[in-house]
């Protein structure tokens, strides 16, 4: 059970006294996730995801309001945070900072069809179109800047194949994007799974999760979604979905020669950013609560099927 703070009636009906939201009518512990306390709230007006921080830095949760304010009011399908009747969002409850979000419907996709794929391509780049004009800034805590120091940590936990391949990505990379490149920057999600996207059979529901969201490269942001929506066990891309989602993409927003030209060693970095994040929870710095981590072999394989088989052709725009 992955609520870490419980919370009891009493606590939450005091606390939503202070929204125009309704009085409750019930609470319940949501078994997902593996950093916050999570719970869904059923008030006599509406349904509500009331969220405990159990870690990170109290000063950053302005950022990630604001981020969702900023969407919402753009129309993109996100959770806005419910403000109180004096206009404030961000509160604290059991000693923890606590948002409180309109649950928004559908299911997260296990096996995304094509249709369900251009429509997360669509929301995306509408989201990244919207998002450069966004004036909040927070950085990218895992780019190139995070692999240099981040994978010497994890080199005595692989095999002596493994140490090579990631020593040898990481010098590439910093050649690679270590320079000033012109990649357009822009407000990123920074962790757009398929477990971060609701769905109602086809219509997208909405995107969640945002507390990986910073600022960066919008390729980044794009990588880390083909990495896992388009990409088979095997590691292989899959073709339609990899097409769908790009081809809806780009009728938002155009890739540019410089970000085409960057992509297929963006597909690498990527992939490898969460081998490693994952392999750093394993093996350095597990997770607070008794939790099972993600498996970081997944990203092994997609980083080697990268590097074997390179990047599919991107789709072309019509003009």
């Amino acid at each position: 059970m992955a609520v870490f703070t419980p919370l009891s009636e009493t606590q939450v009906a005091d606390f939503l006294a202070r929204f125009d939201a309704g009085s409750l009518v019930s609470l319940e512990g949501v078994p997902a996730g593996t950093e916050n306390s999570t719970f869904f709230v059923t008030t006599d007006q509406r349904q509500l995801v009331l969220t405990l921080f159990e870690q990170g830095e109290f000063g950053e949760l302005p950022f990630f309001v604001d981020l969702l304010d900023y969407l919402d009011e753009h129309r993109l399908p996100v959770p806005g945070p419910v403000h109180d009747r004096e206009g404030v969002a961000l509160h604290r409850l059991a000693g923890k900072p606590a948002l409180l979000f309109p649950r928004l419907p559908g299911k997260h996709p296990k096996s995304p069809n094509l249709v369900q794929c251009a429509a997360l391509g669509d929301a995306l780049g509408h989201m990244h179109k919207v998002s450069q004009h966004f004036p909040g800034h927070r950085p990218n805590p895992r780019d190139l800047h995070w692999l240099l120091p981040m994978h010497h940590k994890v080199l005595v936990y692989l095999s002596p194949e493994d140490q090579a391949m990631m020593k040898d990505e990481v010098e590439i990379y910093q050649d690679a994007f270590g320079s000033a490149l012109d990649l357009p920057q822009g407000t990123l999600h920074g962790d757009l799974f398929r477990d971060n996207a609701l769905y109602e059979g086809d219509r997208l529901g909405g995107i969640i999760d945002f507390y990986n969201g910073c600022t960066g490269d919008l390729l980044f942001d794009l990588a880390i979604v083909i990495n896992d929506w388009a990409t088979d066990n095997d590691g292989h891309l899959d073709a339609d979905r990899h097409d769908a989602i790009l081809g809806t993409y780009q009728a938002r927003r155009p890739l540019t020669a410089a970000e085409r030209e960057a992509w297929p060693m963006m597909l690498r970095m990527t992939a490898l950013r969460y081998w490693l994040s994952r392999l750093l929870v394993v093996y350095v710095d597990p997770p607070a609560h008794d939790l099972t981590p993600h498996d970081p072999e997944r990203f092994r394989i997609i980083l080697k099927a990268r590097l074997q088989h390179g990047a599919l052709a991107l789709p072309e725009v019509n003009a």
